[in-house]
Order: C-alpha cells, then sequence, then structure tokens
C-alpha cells in the first residue's frame, strides 16, 4: 500500500512540475517581442498570359557553351540565387528565363571566348519562392508547387491530394499580392471538389497562398 501510495505521489509530483514548466513558458512567450511581419514579394511574372518559367535556388542548370565542352556542365543554383561556372563565379540567375541567362552568360563569356554560343536547360524545377504555388492547412498534402502555364484551383488540389476529412474548404482563402499590397479572397474548395461544382474553378497565379481551415463540428 505505502509502495503504491509513493509512485502515486511521484506521479502528482511530475504533473504538477510539467504544469508549472508550461505556465513558466507561457508566461516568457507572453513578453516576448513580436516580429514584424513576412515581407510582400509580388510575383516576379509580369503577365501570366505569357507566363515563362523563371529560374530559383535549388534548380539545376545544363549549360552548354558550344565547342568548349570543358566549360560545359551541371550547376546547381545556390541558395542566394548565384550559381558558379567554370569561368564565371556569382552570377546572378535567380529570377532570370533560361533563354535571358543563356545571353548573360555569353556576354560574360565573351571576355575569354571568341563569340560564345551558350544553351542554358533547366532539369529539376523548383523556381523563386514568388513563382510558387503555396497550399496550407487541412490540404491532403500540404506543399509549395511549381507554377505551372494555365493552372487553377482545381489543378492545384490534384496535385496536394485533395481536402483531408477535417477541412472547411469552403471558407479557404486564397491570399495573391495584387499592386504591392497582399489581398484575400474566398474559394470554394469544398463545392468544386465534393460537389463537383465546376463554376468555383478559378484561376491561380504564381506566388499565390491557398488557406484552407479546419472545420469546427
Amino acid at each position: 500500500m505505502d509502495s503504491a501510495m509513493k509512485k502515486l505521489n511521484q506521479v502528482v509530483i511530475k504533473l504538477l512540475s510539467f504544469m508549472a514548466i508550461g505556465l513558466f513558458l507561457t508566461a516568457c512567450s507572453n513578453n516576448l517581442p513580436t516580429l514584424p511581419g513576412a515581407s510582400v514579394h509580388p510575383s516576379l511574372t509580369a503577365n501570366p498570359a505569357d507566363y515563362k518559367y523563371l529560374i530559383g535556388p535549388g534548380d539545376e542548370l545544363n549549360i552548354f557553351v558550344w565547342r568548349n565542352p570543358e566549360i560545359s556542365g551541371t550547376f546547381i543554383v545556390r541558395p542566394d540565387g548565384m550559381v558558379s561556372t567554370s569561368l564565371v563565379e556569382d552570377l546572378e540567375v535567380s529570377g532570370k528565363t533560361p533563354t535571358e541567362l543563356a545571353r548573360l552568360i555569353e556576354s560574360e563569356l565573351a571576355e575569354f571566348i571568341r563569340d560564345p554560343i551558350v544553351t542554358v536547360t533547366v532539369e529539376g524545377f523548383i523556381g523563386p519562392f514568388s513563382e510558387q504555388v503555396r497550399v496550407i492547412g487541412e490540404a491532403f498534402e500540404p506543399q509549395a508547387i511549381n507554377y505551372r502555364e494555365d493552372m487553377t484551383l482545381l489543378d492545384v488540389m490534384i496535385q496536394v491530394g485533395g481536402l483531408t476529412e477535417y477541412a472547411d474548404g469552403d471558407n479557404a482563402r486564397l491570399v495573391r499580392v495584387v499592386s504591392g499590397e497582399q489581398r484575400s479572397y474566398k474559394v470554394l474548395v469544398g463545392k468544386l471538389i465534393q460537389d463537383g461544382e465546376i463554376e468555383a474553378n478559378v484561376d491561380v497565379l504564381p506566388g499565390d497562398i491557398i488557406i484552407i481551415p479546419e472545420a469546427w463540428f
């Protein structure tokens, strides 16, 4: 009996200790300063109707210099948006199309090679954050998606696997940067993918954020 009481007292003491620690952490967190809101970064795509893929950190670039295999090769874009090639170091590539980058490399290589001809192809597409479509909340697989030409809400939801059973799809929000300001729009994800109301489908643009809340039962 004494042994059982001793164990019970130990459990109670541990629970009280955890509660005290929790209260202490809560009090400390309430006194911490609040960080300013995240910087607003509009999409680098000026006209979605003329969408072209833009290079971003993490992309794998195949840079081919005609008649110069020794300086051709595959290069990874660094987290700072720069890339270092065999002859040119710290070349800023993020936000450029492959064609724009090819012309830039040609101008840089002209110092070393006569009339260089460069071709750039991208493998392992990632792109800049400003061009990705991000889905958070009660999607089956929340993730950042590479924007594709003429992408719609339905395309995005297919890629994230639809809604979870706890999702309040018809109270979802789409956040978009318009004229340098973040604006929120209501999107009826539930009606679209659960009820099949195709009228609820809308165009998605580079940089959009889709937030799907949890339902209150």
